[in-house]
């Protein structure tokens, strides 16, 4: 056989074992293979000769690089995609929104109820039931004294009660000061250590928080203090026009007093919205008081009626809850009150008794109410710590140093406290403090 008669056309299948005889490949565009007609273009494709539609490349050419990516991605291979901040523990470390800012404080309640509760109970709930029952004693005696003494010693009687009752309510607002500054640092360590998934007992706790007892007693009253001071210069100035006698001293009086009144309210709003980042600073950041009290204000700049508004919002609801509780004890002190006393119409001394009936629906009252409050005030407290952290994200960055001592965390790293501003971070964490 000749070699014309062996010969095969291209891509035709023969029964030799020469290279020819090996599967070809399917023809690719604008190459057809010899002897068959061309494929026509698939749809979207130029044909030879034609000029490529209105963004495909021209034939034989590559797309641009910035066309092979997917859309998002940069040229070099694929990117990691977006993911959310880290949420550790109570809120995401990102500035805050409304929902977890007013969520938080509860969750805060469910998360440690041992150290939030407990806390509660014990630095405010049964102080200030203590000094309920002291006071509510003293003036029942002063009160019976005065109401059973002689004729010629009844101005001195009446003195007496009127001194002991403001001695009496001074020494309650100390002792509440007192505990309530407590309680605002041991929640404000704690809220700051949950929002970075960390819970710990309540003797870590203090162990944080006592370098600070004296900052923080010192600021409550002294604040409390002022406000005092503030009040009784109105009402000074109120008496001593008064006893100009009228028409001009009444005037003025009335006018002092209603301009001073209504007054104070704005000057009250401005300066507690802007101090009131005091007591998280001297806990987290170990400031002294004069140095926290001007830290506060320059945080607070910019964010004024969003930090008023969110505080006021919360104490509403905190307000509502805590008079939907207390309000059927009221309710039930009022009847308890009545059967215990059930004839003070027609006893001998139906002022006495009266007296001692009122005082027990008070004290009934004031021990639910003292509870309620207590765990109200966490929830307070809690909101204006994580408004406090919600600020140092927004205007310093702070969710940054968060998530780096999280990460750090979790890689063993001993790492310092990122609540502390860098000129204040020590080489080691503080007492009681954990590392990492």
């Amino acid at each position: 056989m000749s070699d014309e008669q062996n010969w095969q056309a291209p891509g035709s299948s023969g029964s030799g074992n020469g290279p020819d005889d090996a599967p070809q490949q399917p023809p690719q565009y604008g190459h057809p293979q010899y002897g068959q007609p061309p494929q026509p273009p698939q749809y979207g494709q130029p044909q030879y000769g034609q000029q490529a539609p209105y963004g495909q490349p021209p034939y034989g050419q590559q797309p641009p690089q910035w066309q092979q990516q997917p859309y998002g991605q940069q040229p070099g291979g694929p990117q990691p995609a977006w993911t959310p901040p880290p949420k550790p523990g109570l809120i995401p470390l990102r500035p805050l929104t409304l929902g977890p800012l007013l969520a938080a404080p509860f969750q805060a309640l469910r998360r440690n109820p041992r150290i939030t509760v407990g806390a509660a109970l014990l630095l405010q709930g049964i102080p200030s039931i203590v000094v309920t029952v002291v006071i509510a004693g003293a003036i029942a005696f002063l009160a019976g004294r005065a109401l059973s003494g002689e004729v010629e010693d009844q101005p001195a009687l009446r003195a007496g009660l009127i001194g002991g009752s403001i001695v009496l309510g001074v020494l309650s607002l100390v002792v509440t000061s007192v505990f309530s500054a407590l309680l605002q640092g041991v929640i404000v360590a704690d809220v700051a250590r949950e929002s970075l998934g960390e819970k710990l007992t309540f003797r870590a706790l203090w162990q944080v928080v006592r370098g600070r007892i004296g900052a923080l007693i010192g600021w409550t009253l002294l604040y409390a203090l002022a406000w005092i001071v503030a009040l009784a210069l109105v009402t000074a100035i109120v008496i001593a026009l008064a006893t100009l006698g009228p028409p001009a001293g009444t005037i003025g009086a009335v006018v002092v007093g209603i301009v001073g009144g209504i007054g104070l309210i704005p000057l009250y709003i401005w300066i507690n919205t802007k101090l009131i980042m005091v007591p998280s600073i001297i806990v987290l950041e170990r400031l002294s008081l004069r140095a926290a009290v001007a830290r506060s204000w320059r945080l607070t700049t910019g964010y004024f009626w969003r930090t008023f508004g969110i505080v006021l919002l919360v104490g509403v609801i905190v307000y509502a809850i805590t008079q939907t509780i207390a309000i059927p004890f009221a309710i039930l002190g009022g009847i308890v009150g009545g059967v215990f006393a059930p004839t003070s119409a027609s006893s001998a001394d139906p002022m006495a008794q009266a007296l001692i009936a009122q005082l027990g629906v008070n004290v009934i009252s004031s021990i639910v109410t003292a509870i309620v409050g207590a765990i109200g005030s966490v929830i307070q407290t809690a909101a204006i710590a994580l408004l406090y952290i919600d600020l140092r994200m927004r205007k310093e960055g702070l969710d940054l140093e968060l998530v780096r001592f999280v990460e750090g965390r979790q890689t063993g790293q001993e790492l310092p406290d990122p609540y502390l501003p860098p000129a204040q971070q020590p080489a080691q964490p503080p007492a009681g403090w954990p590392a990492g």
